[in-house]
């Protein structure tokens, strides 16, 4: 004889109870209560002690004039340290020979020393020459707005020694052609070109600073552009 399991209860348990929305809404406005009447306990503290405030604000004066006449100070010394900079610079002068002179130097520190120069002059200008230099040591702008690409041909042996070849142009004007876009290419060396490097440069409109411009140009205090010729005209049609 068969027993008959009476049906399963459906499982429809009570869902948990959501938090009172009452009880929450007490307790915020219990807490802005308490807020408020913190509040009013404070100003009525400082009411009855207005040397506190009197403090407080002079303290705040007194920080504020202190960050500012920092700030001012500061201001004023980088100032000082510009001019500084370019009073160092315009009474930049070089000798080829000689301690410290270009000949002695480093091929880096030559670069920089052409660099400093053309920062003498009144450029804006950077040393960029170092592996994968695209043929340029320094790139510069001068006070009328014409940019210049330099390569910078340091000698060892600047008087006996070979002279600066024309494949050292042929890098330069391909190399400006493709990346700098310079209107002003230049080569120079403290040693001298040989004659096909006068020749095309003359030629394609790339100036050479050889032994004889360079000791000048550093000596004498005198803009590079100066001393050359053939500089192209500004843009705008400015004079040189």
């Amino acid at each position: 004889m068969s027993t008959r399991r009476p049906p399963a209860r459906r499982g429809g348990g009570r869902r948990p109870k959501k938090k009172d929305e009452g009880s929450e809404l007490l307790l915020a406005l219990g807490g802005a209560v308490m807020a408020v009447m913190l509040l009013l306990a404070v100003l009525r503290w400082l009411a009855a002690h207005v040397w506190v405030v009197v403090v407080l604000a002079l303290i705040g004066v007194g920080v504020t004039a202190l960050s500012i006449y920092r700030l001012l100070e500061r201001r004023r010394a980088a100032q000082a340290q510009r001019l500084a900079d370019l009073e160092r610079r315009r009474r930049l002068r070089l000798t080829l020979t000689g301690p410290g002179g270009l000949d002695h130097m480093r091929h880096d520190a030559f670069e920089f020393a052409v660099r400093d120069l053309l920062l003498r002059d009144g450029c804006t200008a950077r040393r960029v020459g170092q592996g994968g230099d695209q043929s340029a040591d320094v790139l510069a702008t001068d006070p009328m707005g014409r940019t210049w690409v330099l390569q910078c041909k340091h000698k060892q042996d600047p008087v006996a020694g070979a002279g600066v070849s024309v494949g050292v142009l042929y890098s330069l004007v391909g190399a400006n052609e493709r990346v700098h876009k310079a209107e002003v290419p230049v080569v120079v060396t403290n040693g001298r070109f040989t004659k096909p490097s006068q020749k095309w440069g003359a030629e394609q409109n790339v100036l050479l600073v050889d032994r004889e411009v360079l000791g000048r140009w550093a000596s004498s205090g005198r803009p590079l552009w100066e001393l050359l010729p053939q500089i192209p005209r500004p843009r705008g049609g400015q004079g040189n």
